[in-house]
């Protein structure tokens, strides 16, 4: 009987990824972007988790949240999904994986911003149960504005 293929799990990023990381980003977003030296710097922070969805070389699904000291929020500064792989599931899969690791962290709130523009990502985390919150004007390096989402934690849902 021949083995199934599984996915590869998501997973904590090392330095290894950073040329991967490097080119989920350019080919993600058009502005805003993670340089090199802010990836080694997540990576290494014991104030960040970067999850990634792949193997060393071939990230196709990161994200990066960030935890203040003596704070019980969260905020998740980015979540990126490769084309060749949306509408799969997996940024529900990367955002279930974020929340878990800020409830592992002991944190009880979720923030994020996400770009006006982008509908399929704030249909996402409306799904997941985000509230919108506010509206940054000017948020974003190009001028444009962003919604401040928020979702309190008690337990992660797939």
């Amino acid at each position: 009987m021949p083995h199934a293929r599984t996915a590869p799990p998501i997973r904590r990023a090392t330095r290894a990824d950073v040329n991967a990381l490097l080119a989920l980003e350019e080919s993600t977003f058009d502005s805003d972007r993670i340089s090199r030296a802010q990836w080694r710097r997540h990576i290494d922070s014991p104030t960040a988790t970067v999850l990634v969805h792949g193997a060393p070389g071939t990230i196709d699904a990161a994200a990066v949240v960030f935890y203040r000291r003596n704070s019980r929020n969260a905020r998740l500064y980015s979540l990126a999904v490769h084309a060749h792989t949306r509408g799969s599931g997996l940024g529900g899969a990367l955002l279930a994986a974020v929340e878990a690791d800020a409830l592992a962290h002991g944190r009880t709130m979720l923030q994020l911003e996400v770009n006006t523009a982008n509908t399929a990502a704030i249909a996402l985390y409306e799904r997941r149960g985000y509230a919108r919150r506010a509206r940054l004007a000017r948020f974003y390096e190009d001028g444009s504005d962003a919604w401040r989402y928020a979702k309190g934690l008690t337990t992660v849902t797939p």
